[in-house]
């Protein structure tokens, strides 16, 4: 079968400020937005409380406009037209407020005096729990954290360039998506992530003030503040071929890994949370694995 573009776990903080897009050569080939952290996002699955939506098409041939509020950072927009019928048909049933999980492609729409939008076609639409909503704020605020690590890393390179980038480490695609990211953006500011992470987790703890080491003021916060990346024992392909064997032990029903267990079993193995996401996303990207719904990883 062939590979599905990774379908990114993303605030809508980071996707609505990306104003760069890459355009596929026709038809069949990908585009991305670049977001301001180095992601090339073709693909989301984003996850939230519909809060609204509209029928601007008819009864015959509906024609849906939605806004999706991740509680982190803001808003994402979703249309849904005759081509996505099973999403169309997701959209007639839900009543908002709901919690829903989407899966989609990312569009951009450009006003006549240059301002770009950035909506999402979606392929699914489904009802979820708050339980698997705040699955999904932990996943996207890890994933956030790991973009941003991986830029503030790639800075610190000598020379910097996308070869000097694969060199050190980084995927084709990573190396890639930053080296625009630097050159249409600059340096991405720490802090504005940084807090966008502490609010995202703030919705999902017990202690909804708890103090994660940011101040509350912006107005006194430093542009920059230092991060220190995580270290492992393990190189990246000794990561992969773990993941890929956790992959077939756990899938033992044909339906793929359940996430929780595999990064249970992932951190027996040494390999952190963060690193397991970003694994994910290279074997993703390599066609090795994908993700058959929002808690199952399944290799191919």
């Amino acid at each position: 079968m062939n590979a599905r573009e990774t379908a990114w776990r993303i605030f809508s903080s980071e996707l609505n400020t990306a104003t760069y897009e890459i355009k596929g050569d026709d038809e069949k080939s990908p585009s991305y937005i670049v977001t301001r952290l180095g992601a090339m996002v073709n693909r989301v699955l984003i996850a939230g409380v519909l809060t609204e939506k509209e029928n601007v098409g008819t009864d015959d041939e509906p024609m849906w406009r939605g806004r999706i509020q991740d509680l982190a950072s803001g808003n994402f927009f979703i249309n849904v037209g005759r081509y996505q019928p099973e999403a169309a048909a997701a959209m007639a049933d839900i009543e908002t407020p709901t919690f829903v999980a989407v899966v989609g492609k990312v569009r951009t729409y450009t006003t006549d005096e240059e301002r770009i939008f950035v909506s999402i076609r979606p392929e699914s639409v489904v009802k979820i729990t708050e339980e698997i909503r705040a699955q999904w704020i932990l996943e996207a605020a890890k994933s956030t954290w790991d973009r941003l690590n991986r830029v503030k890393k790639a800075t610190s390179v000598e020379g910097l360039s996308e070869k000097a980038l694969i060199d050190r480490g980084f995927s084709e695609k990573d190396a890639k998506g930053i080296m625009i990211a630097l050159d249409q953006y600059d340096v991405p500011n720490s802090t504005t992530y940084l807090k966008s992470i502490q609010t995202a987790l703030r919705t999902i703890l017990p202690d909804k003030n708890i103090d994660l080491g940011l101040p509350e003021d912006m107005a006194d916060v430093p542009d920059e503040i230092d991060i220190e990346p995580g270290s492992t024992n393990h190189s990246n392909a000794d990561m992969e071929d773990i993941i890929l064997s956790l992959l077939e032990e756990l899938d033992t029903d044909g339906k793929g890994a359940p996430r929780d267990e595999l990064e249970r079993r992932a951190e027996s193995e040494g390999i952190s949370s963060m690193e397991l996401e970003e694994i994910s996303n290279v074997l993703m990207d390599k066609g090795l694995v994908y993700e058959p719904n929002l808690r199952y990883l399944k290799r191919i």
